[in-house]
């Protein structure tokens, strides 16, 4: 069609380009891994393969009279227990249920999916996770440890101490838990060692102080929450400020009694007004970000969005021209990194949108939320009720996918009882940022135990005091909504 944007009057098939080039170089990347994995596998295997999933299908293809909820949730259940990655879990149970229980026409799917990701406000997650790559590949991240260093270095767990700061700090930027440890773990974590902490002490202080990446903004999950509920993202925004900082502090306390009970001290040297002042002046570009991006947001200059683009502009421009540490070469890999995160949770997004509107037909909310009702309406049981049940769903289950499909379910039950919607918000992205830190998917911890070579199941075991400071913050902010509610 002959049609011109308003703004460039550019053709329009040139940005329309992007699909037929983006599912071409899929197609390539696709067949490129199928023929890597082709040379890995024995006859067996690939007979073996097409086995099991015959025998997965059989069932949906010889009938169509199935229980759709059972089909649903069984088959998403059984998906992960074979380990199948939660994003195509999420799509192949969605895909059974309209085969074997003819819930959609099956060419729906992929209208579901693509609307689902036609969102402007979704366009700030890539954007915020470029913003927090360039950063932290650019020099960023060294700098605002060395400022946190300079205001707590010297307490006992000095170093301790200002990994949380600097993962505060770093939360204002990236708005991802594990960027936030890959990026300040990876500096601290070696460094505490090196000083002599514990190396279990040192993985878990940055994993749990990573989780509060999600909660102060900007903030990821409190992108899809707000387009999963229709709220402000601005709003959500504010709200995690508060909630945040005060999460902070509790680790920090912890983190201070342990070293102190252990003796593990700051580092010894000369502090002043002088040495403050230049640490922040070297710190000055990163310490801008949270300035043009909140600012920008609630200034009403720009939205969500376009700060996103701003901040990944500008961490691009600070890294190669101001810091000179993102190089050319660091660049290429910076960029690979990010649009891999990315298009994993876009994926993700996109297949948690299916498994939510097959449980919106079959009106799965109402039924759960009608149930819950009638056992009772008293806010506080059902607080306690979502709150255990959200920090379960954290131990199985990723974030964003989490809020896709439990938002529809959970928010007509909360606003039935009184629960501010905003308020509602910060109570589950706290909740499932706990879930980062709760093995066996606790991403936080996989990112901290790599950095600091260290088990799983060491940093389990050391776990559980931040655990229940978090939880005891987490209920905090459940039962006095002012809290999060304070600055709107």
């Amino acid at each position: 069609m002959p049609q011109v944007t308003p703004a460039l009057q550019i053709g329009y098939y040139i940005p329309y380009l992007i699909l037929p080039i983006g599912f071409g170089l899929m197609s390539v990347r696709t067949l490129q891994t199928l023929w890597q994995q082709s040379r890995k596998m024995t006859l067996s295997d690939v007979v073996l393969g097409i086995a099991l999933s015959v025998l997965l299908f059989l069932p949906v293809l010889l009938s169509e009279d199935w229980n759709a909820p059972l089909l649903l949730f069984g088959y998403f259940t059984f998906f992960l227990v074979l380990g199948v990655p939660i994003a195509f879990s999420l799509g192949l149970a969605g895909l059974t249920t309209v085969l074997g229980a003819g819930t959609l026409p099956v060419d729906y799917l992929a209208q579901i999916a693509f609307s689902s990701i036609d969102s402007f406000p979704i366009m700030a997650i890539p954007f915020f996770i470029a913003a927090g790559v360039f950063m932290g590949a650019g020099g960023l991240s060294r700098r605002l440890l060395a400022l946190g260093d300079e205001l707590v270095g010297a307490l006992p767990g000095g170093m301790a101490l200002a990994s949380i700061m600097t993962c505060i700090f770093f939360a204002s930027i990236s708005g991802s838990g594990p960027a936030t440890v890959a990026a300040i773990g990876s500096i601290t974590i070696p460094a505490m060692i090196a000083r002599g902490y514990d190396k279990y002490f040192s993985a878990t202080v940055v994993a749990c102080a990573g989780a509060i990446g999600v909660i102060i903004p900007p903030s990821n999950p409190f992108v899809v929450y707000g387009v999963s509920a229709q709220v402000s993202i601005g709003k959500l925004f504010i709200a995690g400020i508060i909630p945040g900082l005060i999460m902070g502090v509790a680790l920090m306390v912890v983190a201070y009694l342990i070293s102190k009970k252990h003796g593990w001290y700051g580092e010894v040297r000369e502090r002043s007004l002088k040495t403050f002042m230049s640490a922040a002046w070297q710190a000055k570009w990163a310490l801008m970000v949270p300035v043009i991006v909140l600012g920008g947001i609630y200034g009403g200059i720009m939205t969500p969005t376009e700060a996103a683009a701003v901040a990944a502009l500008y961490g691009l421009f600070v890294g190669l021209c101001i810091h000179k540490e993102l190089t050319f070469a660091s660049l290429w890999s910076s960029a690979q990194d990010a649009a891999g995160i990315s298009s994993i949770i876009i994926l993700l997004m996109a297949m948690a949108t299916i498994f939510g509107n097959i449980m919106t037909i079959e009106q799965i909310p109402e039924f759960i939320a009608d149930s819950i009702l009638a056992l009772t309406s008293n806010k506080i049981v059902i607080l306690i009720m979502i709150n255990i049940f959200l920090l379960w769903i954290g131990i199985f289950m990723e974030a964003l996918a989490a809020i896709v499909i439990l938002t529809p379910i959970l928010l007509p039950l909360v606003i039935a009882v009184g629960v501010d919607p905003i308020h509602f918000g910060v109570m589950m992205v706290m909740n499932l940022a706990i879930g980062f830190i709760t093995p066996p998917v606790g991403v936080n911890l996989f990112v901290a135990s790599g950095i600091a070579n260290v088990s799983i199941g060491g940093l389990a075991k050391s776990i559980w005091v931040y655990l229940l400071v978090m939880i005891t913050v987490l209920m905090l902010v459940t039962y006095i909504p002012e809290i999060s509610l304070f600055l709107l």
